[in-house]
């Protein structure tokens, strides 16, 4: 299990967020989920884009850049979208993104999260 951090703003964005990072993972998502439980959180590395068809729920989306200083380190948010609604909201693409927190929807106001903060995803 991992945890994201706001580490611009001392925030916590997922105290329990979820590796996506297998070929399954990014495929399924949250897809099937009836909810995502305040705390939680998916993590999709790699990845500069999301879909919400087959959603049950909307989300807070935040994608970020690559990591600073090669594989670990922290990363930038480039853009922070708020309430994604399920069916009808189609995120596609964010440029220059390598991967993308998706949470509760609130997270993104609660924390302060916005483009340019300073992201640390670290093992729980």
């Amino acid at each position: 299990m991992l945890v994201a951090r706001n580490v611009s703003r001392g925030t916590v964005l997922a105290e329990r967020l979820e590796n996506g990072a297998s070929f399954w993972a990014k495929f399924m998502g949250l897809m099937g989920r009836a909810s995502l439980p305040a705390g939680n959180g998916l993590w999709l590395p790699g990845e500069n884009g999301i879909h919400m068809l087959f959603m049950r729920f909307p989300i807070d989306a935040v994608f970020v850049s690559a990591p600073a200083g090669g594989a670990s380190g922290r990363r930038r948010v480039l853009s922070a979208r708020r309430a994604v609604a399920p069916w009808r909201g189609v995120v596609w693409r964010v440029g220059g993104a390598k991967g993308v927190l998706e949470l509760p929807v609130g997270t993104i106001e609660a924390t302060g999260t916005t483009a340019g903060d300073e992201i640390a995803i670290d093992l729980a």
